[in-house]
């Protein structure tokens, strides 16, 4: 039996994480979960699957469950205390589900500490992916991605040489806004962007599905996973979600991965991996399509996109600022601070201003997150 540590229990990988282990009683225990402060939810969840502790990362809600579950399993408070779950023996696997660039520090800790991590934070390796994959040898950790692109790559790799591969093909399903016009855009309500055709997600990464930016983001977690260059990695648009990615190979030949739009699919894959288990989700049916169809993406009108390629070929910490502003400038939009149409503006004025190391360390890449808040947040605000 495997113990599992899911970081982020509360969001949408991690209640799916827990549906799957909830089917793999004999092979998998939730031994520790962590949320911010989601504590009704949590408390919820440790009823269900009895953890042997929590982190809650809100020092008040920590306080408010600890006088609640009065003793009866570890709860840990904080940041310190995140740290301190994660340094525990007794994990097996970490599910690093956090969102944004607060899961990075976790994620390193996991590393450290040499654990199999299942990574569906794709933000830890945009910003220090050179940094994450020398730790990860030097630690003899190992990564697996969750992502379900990520993850029908890796399956499509299996067993093929790394020197066949002629490109990598990431699909998207071109979010809520892929018929309408880039002039329409100032309009574009939070209601309508949170409105994604495909998958249920959290607020982050669905108004990322619709600005492309999700789509940016796996582009650059793709190149650290895979070592290709990002003029080998191409973005096409498949609007059923039933072709999760492709791979090219120098031959001609292309493998791809189908599924349902389903993350317990990829999760599954990745605490069993390499072994395959069956499962109850849902099954593709070939006879059922209507059409699958494919298109190009439009870089004039999801800017985000070209933002993302731009900051991986420049490298150092421009995938950081790139990271950071966006985290900013989708926190604003959320808020009706700004518009839709800004979001991608915001982040190429960042780009342009806040300071690039070229080979950075993680104070580094600590530092441009910070100036690229900063900037973002101050632009923001006079937009």
């Amino acid at each position: 039996m495997k113990n599992i540590c899911i970081l982020g229990s509360t969001g949408s990988i991690g209640r799916n994480s827990l549906e799957v282990i909830a089917n793999f009683p004999d092979e998998f225990r939730v031994a520790y979960l962590s949320t911010n402060q989601n504590i009704d939810l949590l408390q919820k969840q440790i009823q269900r699957f009895g953890p042997r502790g929590v982190a809650v990362q809100d020092k008040s809600s920590a306080a408010a469950l600890k006088r609640v579950t009065n003793g009866s399993l570890s709860v840990y408070a904080g940041e310190q205390g995140l740290e301190e779950l994660i340094d525990r023996d007794d994990i097996d696997i970490v599910i690093s589900s956090l969102v944004g660039f607060a899961g990075l520090k976790p994620t390193l800790q996991a590393i450290r500490r040499g654990k199999t991590i299942a990574l569906a934070n794709k933000e830890t390796l945009v910003v220090a992916g050179e940094i994450i994959t020398r730790m990860i040898k030097e630690h003899h950790a190992t990564l697996i991605p969750v992502d379900s692109e990520h993850s029908a790559i890796l399956q499509c790799l299996r067993g093929e040489d790394p020197a066949s591969i002629a490109k990598l093909i990431l699909t998207a399903s071109g979010g809520p806004f892929l018929g309408l016009q880039k002039s329409e855009f100032s309009r574009v309500t939070v209601e309508a962007a949170l409105r994604h055709p495909k998958w249920s997600m959290g607020n982050k990464i669905s108004i990322d599905s619709a600005t492309l930016m999700n789509k940016g983001l796996e582009v650059i977690e793709a190149h650290w996973l895979f070592h290709l260059p990002p003029d080998k990695i191409e973005v096409l648009i498949h609007p059923q979600s039933i072709i999760h990615s492709m791979v090219e190979f120098v031959d001609g030949s292309v493998k791809a991965q189908l599924g349902m739009p389903d993350m317990k699919i990829p999760i599954q894959y990745a605490l069993t991996y390499p072994a395959r288990a069956a499962s109850v989700y849902g099954r593709v049916n070939f006879s059922d399509l209507k059409e699958m169809t494919f298109l190009k993406p439009d870089f004039t009108k999801f800017e985000c996109l070209g933002l993302a390629y731009e900051a991986i070929k420049r490298g150092g910490t421009a995938p950081a600022v790139l990271n950071a502003a966006n985290e900013i400038a989708v926190d604003l939009f959320l808020q009706e601070r700004i518009g839709f149409d800004c979001i991608p503006g915001l982040i190429r004025e960042s780009l342009q201003h806040v300071r690039i190391t070229d080979t950075p360390s993680l104070d580094d890449i600590f530092e441009a997150d910070r100036s690229a808040r900063e900037f973002a947040l101050g632009l923001g605000r006079r937009v």
